[in-house]
């Protein structure tokens, strides 16, 4: 992220083996950076940051092992100070800035509490003022004039968006009767008219301009929307006359240039990569700087001039291993009741017929799989097991309805996509039926568990990701601000307690055979440890021997190098061990 004034540059990187802030100059001849020796902050995890806008500060979103309790502070790239915003919160997360920079927006999770307090934080004297409350609450952006905002509310495949008026107190909401999944906006130059990226009241994601009159909406047309593609990520640039457009395109990344006073679009040049994760203008508002990776691209950022076109790189980037990496092949295949789904195959160069498969199931369930770089996948491959990495529904990326297509008691027939994903493996000579696995995190860990218990005769090894067991004691012990956005996608656990005992895996464990192994962080709270434990006692008990992997210093994701290499070393060894060794049952 470049600084407002153009001079600096401020990314997260692991290259001190946890995610840290760090801050550079931007060569002026467009050339790469030179790193510094320190990054700005270190100790907990950063997640997120962002400049102020008169380049001051630089507010940092952090937590201790990863984890789901979030802490927001404020870091003076010149002077060294540090301002800690609501310490003695639950959690803490950032939103907007005000143009003047005078205030941040940040969402403050009160100590038991489901729903966030969207707030005003003023640098000046350090009050809060409260914009909204409830599920999901969020600051998008801040007028110039600070008199309006706009907050984000809303559980999961709820979100909406509201314009606050800071000075009355009125409240107006920006895309009538929408639902979505993707819920932001951001001022434009004037201040008249609002950018909407959302998929309120559309399939897909799209760009909207909402012109405004006093506190009330006058007019909203479309600026950008494809029938085949979610809008991913708009970055406006600092003249406000242009828009770079992020499509994802069944997975892939395609990038163009908006003119947003006569609506033509042309396509960006190629940047490495087929995923782009990031995107920033220039302060002169003459190049793009991108992130991006891919199956054979490790993460890297690049500069791309707008009008020659031309790529250099701009950060430092881990080498691509001279080719060794493989690229997947994107298959269709059908649900059992027809659903048209989709999956990224990676197989061993020159490999023919059926081979030990793996299946990698994508948490959310509202992510999706795409074709980034996943050192994971490419070890497995390595080692001649092949890994299919389906999207089945649930996953975003094709539509608010296939996105809905598992909510609630659908997640019955959402679970069948696992099945399916097999026969469709099996079938076209790809996998080997006597040698198929199934593995995935967070609500693929789930899935993976319910795979195993329901359809045991198919697999031959399995991996559990900090899975969710059961869902009675996920809402009892995860994070309330959590729990309470969830209830839309899996169920209330009082009014749908009997539907969600149902679909937890813990209560058919005795029908889980196949080797497991457990994957979990100490200091997850989003899908507590006790998930882990208790499957994994309760295959003890029926005389099973699944292996159990406990990082002590990570949270719902392994963010530390050393640990992301002992993570792929014991997962690779324990399904090559089943998969490529004669079928062993643990039960």
């Amino acid at each position: 992220m470049p600084s407002p004034d153009g001079t600096r540059i401020a990314w997260i990187s692991d290259r001190d083996g946890r995610p840290h802030a760090w801050v550079a100059v931007l060569p002026a001849d467009g050339g790469p950076v030179v790193e510094p020796d320190f990054p700005l902050v270190t100790g907990d995890d950063v997640q997120a940051l962002s400049w102020s806008p008169d380049g001051a500060w630089i507010a940092c979103q952090l937590a201790h092992c990863g984890g789901e309790r979030t802490r927001v502070r404020l870091h003076s790239p010149d002077s060294g100070e540090v301002q800690e915003i609501a310490p003695g919160a639950a959690a803490v997360t950032l939103g907007s800035w005000s143009p003047s920079g005078n205030q941040l927006g940040v969402t403050v999770f009160p100590e038991g509490a489901g729903d966030g307090q969207a707030c005003l934080y003023d640098l000046r004297d350090g009050t809060s003022t409260v914009v909204a409350a409830g599920p999901a609450a969020r600051v998008c952006a801040v007028s110039g004039d600070g008199r309006r905002a706009v907050v984000r509310l809303g559980r999961r495949g709820q979100r909406g968006l509201e314009l606050v008026d800071l000075w009355s107190g009125r409240r107006t909401e920006l895309i009538p009767g929408g639902e979505a999944n993707v819920a932001d906006a951001r001022f434009g130059i004037t201040g008249r008219q609002l950018y909407v990226h959302t998929d309120a009241g559309r399939e897909r994601p799209a760009l909207l301009a909402v012109t405004l009159r006093g506190d009330a909406v006058s007019t909203v047309f479309v600026v950008a929307e494809r029938e085949d593609a979610d809008l991913d990520i708009v970055a406006l640039d600092p003249a406000g006359v242009r828009a770079a457009l992020v499509w994802n395109v069944a997975g892939v990344s395609e990038n163009e240039l908006l003119d947003l006073r006569s609506g033509l679009a042309e396509p960006l040049g190629p940047v490495p990569g087929d995923v782009v994760t990031g995107l920033a203008f220039t302060r002169d508002g003459d190049a793009l700087l991108v992130a991006a990776e891919g199956p054979t691209v490790t993460p890297r950022v690049s500069r791309v001039a707008l009008d020659t076109g031309e790529l250099g790189p701009l950060l430092p980037a881990e080498p691509d291993d001279g080719g060794a990496f493989v690229a997947p092949t994107l298959h269709e295949f059908r649900a059992e009741d027809g659903l048209v789904l989709s999956g990224w195959l990676f197989r061993p160069r020159g490999a023919l017929g059926p081979l030990p498969t793996l299946l990698w199931l994508h948490g959310g369930p509202e992510a999706q799989e795409r074709p980034v770089h996943q050192p994971l996948f490419q070890a497995m491959v390595a080692a001649g097991v092949a890994v299919f990495a389906p999207n089945v529904r649930g996953s975003i990326g094709y539509g608010r309805s296939f996105a809905a297509a598992d909510d609630l008691d659908r997640r019955f027939v959402a679970i069948t996509d696992v099945r399916a994903a097999v026969d469709f493996l099996v079938s076209a000579e790809l996998a080997d039926p006597a040698r198929v696995g199934v593995s995935g995190r967070s609500y693929g860990g789930y899935l993976t568990l319910v795979a195993l218990a329901w359809f045991p005769e198919l697999f031959a090894v399995g991996v559990d990701v900090c899975g969710i067991s059961d869902f009675a004691t996920f809402y009892d012990q995860t994070e309330p601000w959590i729990a309470a956005a969830a209830v839309t996608k899996y169920g209330d656990p009082r009014v749908d307690a009997e539907l969600l005992r149902e679909l937890s895996p813990i209560h058919h464990v005795d029908r889980i055979v196949a080797p497991l192994l457990v994957v979990h962080g100490a200091h997850d709270t989003n899908v507590p440890l006790v998930e882990a434990e208790q499957v994994v006692a309760a295959l003890r008990e029926r005389a099973a021997s699944p292996g159990f992997l406990l990082f002590d210093d990570e949270g719902h994701e392994v963010h530390g190098t050393a640990n992301r290499a002992v993570f792929v070393r014991e997962v690779v060894g324990w399904v090559t061990a089943h998969l490529l060794e004669p079928v062993e049952q643990t039960a």
